[in-house]
């Protein structure tokens, strides 16, 4: 398997968007930071609050890197 760093963020902004998900907060980026990383990588929009949408389409997204 060879490294992509595209599979990395997406891993990376995963967890995160789950800690957001369950109501854990971090001081340094905020959901509305989180989610625009997660647009960046996925090409869907999110509103505010929408991290359940976002970790489905990343797991999509690493899935689909995984297999390629």
């Amino acid at each position: 398997m060879t490294y992509d760093p595209r599979r990395f963020g997406a891993v990376l902004l995963r967890g995160h968007l789950k800690m957001l998900d369950a109501g854990m907060k971090n001081s340094r980026l905020s959901g509305k930071a989180i989610l625009a990383k997660a647009t960046e990588l996925t090409g869907q929009s999110y509103k505010r609050g929408q991290y359940g949408a976002a970790i489905t389409d990343l797991n999509n997204l690493i899935k689909e890197i995984d297999h390629a």
